[in-house]
């Protein structure tokens, strides 16, 4: 049994990623602002703190095994019109964090990274060994920490792993999306379906690839959060190790609208739109190193089955 503090923890991945330390007999201490997240996504069981990143270090004490790091904004659109708030909390943010850690003697740290931060891709899979050039202010903030984290771990000793992922859906349990303003596909696809949006935007239809769609890597949120606990036993003194996390395969737009019609049993009108600045036709991301160095395979695949679980939250939520 070990004792952690989930950062972000109220958030849609923290959530789940602390509802899976409690299940694994851990104890679980959630701090978060509530500025994106939900005292209500907090897991039964974990001791919830409402706090900012900056108050780590008045919890923090040697009795903590790990820190895993959510606590971050995360909307692209927003960084580019806002970079300081990006800046400020997530690097700013970070940094005392660490310190906190260095000096409550807290010396393994599981970071929530991006695959934003490779910008545009120069290969497909994308692997950790490609070059990172990130086109927005978030994907360079979170590129900015990682940076940080391997130079605290080269010099202080600290057992870190960033784990970059691309687009997350699901659910898990009472855990899953609650985003305002939403902006990821599956749960604007299934707002449609529930008649709280008129039809969903197809950005662009002209893209080389067999419908003309993009193409983007699921992974479901609950094979997300098992990666993280693999990676808080596979960290080590000293070493940063970054690992990608995606299905090695993607799905296209038309391929997710076409899904949640199945698994739904309703229509989804669609128009299409311009394509978006910036969109690559093809984001998916190698899975190799976190299979070697992890131990980790997504067990949970299929997009029928992430649609069904996001479908499934977002009923219970409607409910409410």
């Amino acid at each position: 049994m070990g004792k952690y503090l989930v950062t972000g923890g109220a958030g849609y991945v923290g959530s789940v990623v602390a509802q899976h330390l409690l299940e694994a007999d851990h104890e679980v201490t959630v701090l978060d602002n509530l500025s994106t997240g939900f005292r209500e996504g907090v897991p039964a069981g974990a001791t919830f703190v409402e706090g900012d990143i900056r108050d780590a270090g008045k919890w923090l004490d040697p009795s903590y095994d790990a820190v895993l790091h959510f606590a971050a904004f995360s909307q692209v659109g927003e960084s580019v019109v806002k970079p300081e708030k990006y800046w400020d909390n997530n690097v700013g943010g970070t940094m005392e964090l660490l310190a906190a850690m260095r000096t409550a003697g807290v010396r393994t740290l599981v970071f929530s990274s991006t695959a934003a931060t490779y910008g545009e891709p120069v290969n497909t899979p994308i692997t950790e060994t490609d070059p990172t050039a990130p086109t927005s202010p978030y994907g360079a903030s979170k590129l900015a920490v990682d940076h940080m984290i391997t130079g605290e771990a080269v010099a202080h000793g600290l057992a870190a792993v960033s784990l970059r992922y691309f687009n997350v859906a699901g659910a898990y349990g009472d855990c899953g999306e609650r985003h305002d303003p939403e902006s990821h596909l599956i749960p604007l696809v299934l707002q449609v379906a529930q008649g709280r949006r008129e039809a969903i935007s197809v950005f662009g239809e002209d893209y080389p690839t067999a419908d003309g769609t993009c193409i983007r890597d699921y992974i479901h949120v609950a094979d997300l959060a098992e990666a993280h606990l693999l990676a808080v036993q596979a960290a080590r003194p000293g070493e940063h190790l970054i690992c990608n996390l995606g299905n090695g395969a993607g799905f296209s737009v038309r391929e997710v609208i076409e899904t949640v019609r199945r698994v739904t049993g309703h229509p989804v009108p669609e128009v299409t739109a311009p394509r978006r600045a910036g969109d690559p036709a093809v984001l998916v991301a190698s899975a190799d190193a976190a299979r070697d160095r992890l131990g980790w395979r997504p067990a949970r695949p299929d997009l029928a089955d992430i649609v069904a679980d996001a479908w499934a939250f977002a009923q219970r939520v409607a409910a409410e």
